[in-house]
């Protein structure tokens, strides 16, 4: 073959090129950022909206009576009059010299110590029996956690019942066994035993709610392991069932105690009036009474403050004892 015609083989051969007669446009490299921006911008005022009422409802709602209620606990407030003039720490020298006050402070105490515990440990010893694949366990779960949407006032009103002297379960039952049952809600040294024993029974159905989620979300793999190598269920148990419930427990132990702290509602209707003999009187009806039934405001700010001081200091001590942060997460 001559040179000439490997020429044209190779050019045969060879892929024509192509080339662009058309104006240059711009890369759509260059276009993304700008449609980045503006999408992200759209999205950022779309979530801005959609977060204003919620906003607008703290805000409104929270953030201000907070603030207020600080700034008026240093206050002579008089609702009637509408007049507000700085005092000091008079306001807190008054409640704390005031012996129902400081009552109310001790059976609040009393309250969430037997409250609490007493409710997480039933509610703990619930799920892990609920936990067991058995039949209508759908039907169990749902009848232990009713009186928690159950209305309050509906429920006081039913213990009232159960608790009443003559013709109650309560005494009834006692009865039964030769036990001659007290008044409960009517004896001072039985009310706010009776109050807390009402108010157990309706906090178990979240709290064993919250637990029996955590056990179902543990690894099974976990439990297999420890089975091989011989645990029985009660090392288990201690071993890795309760290290796992830690987040559970401290989100549990926080808002029971924020509860208990801020109950009223029960207080109020099966032992109006604080109960006999203030027996019963806790902080929340105590700011209550003195707030819209004596009209002190100024009082009733500084009551406030010393909750909610006596709540934070209660979470510090709940998250010391229950692990820090990160073990939570």
């Amino acid at each position: 073959m001559s040179s000439h015609q490997a020429v044209d083989t190779a050019r045969r051969h060879q892929k024509p090129v192509y080339r662009s007669t058309s104006l240059p446009t711009s890369s759509p490299r260059g276009d993304r950022p700008r449609r980045r921006r503006k999408f992200g911008h759209e999205r950022r005022r779309v979530a801005l909206l959609l977060l204003a009422p919620s906003v607008v409802h703290l805000v409104w709602w929270i953030g201000i009576p907070v603030v207020a209620t600080f700034v008026l606990a240093f206050t002579d407030y008089d609702i009637l009059a509408g007049t507000v003039s700085f005092n000091g720490l008079d306001n807190f020298q008054e409640i704390f010299g005031d012996p129902t006050w400081n009552s109310s402070i001790w059976h609040t105490v009393v309250f969430t110590f037997f409250t609490v515990p007493v409710a997480m440990a039933i509610a703990v010893v619930l799920a892990l029996l609920l936990n067991v694949k058995m039949r209508a366990a759908a039907w169990y779960r749902t009848a232990v956690f009713m009186p928690h949407v159950t209305a309050t006032v509906a429920i006081a009103l039913v213990w009232m019942w159960m608790f009443e002297p003559r013709l109650g379960v309560v005494n009834t039952m006692l009865s039964w066994v030769g036990i001659d049952g007290p008044a409960w809600l009517a004896d001072p040294d039985w009310a706010l035993f009776a109050v807390i024993v009402v108010s157990i029974w309706k906090g178990i159905g979240i709290k064993m709610l919250i637990y029996l989620a955590a056990l179902q979300a543990m690894p099974d793999d976990v439990y297999e392991a420890a089975r091989i190598d011989g645990a029985s269920q009660v090392r288990q148990f201690f071993s890795i069932t309760l290290p796992l419930l830690k987040p559970a427990t401290f989100f549990v132990l926080v808002v029971s105690i924020i509860d208990s702290f801020q109950a009223f509602d029960q207080l109020y209707v099966l032992t109006p009036d604080g109960g006999p003999g203030n027996s019963t009187t806790v902080m929340t009806y105590e700011i209550y009474r003195t707030a819209f039934k004596e009209f002190n405001m100024g009082a009733a700010c500084a009551q406030s403050v010393v909750l909610f001081v006596f709540l934070l200091v209660l979470m510090l001590i709940s998250r010391r004892l229950t692990g820090k942060e990160d073990d939570v997460r």
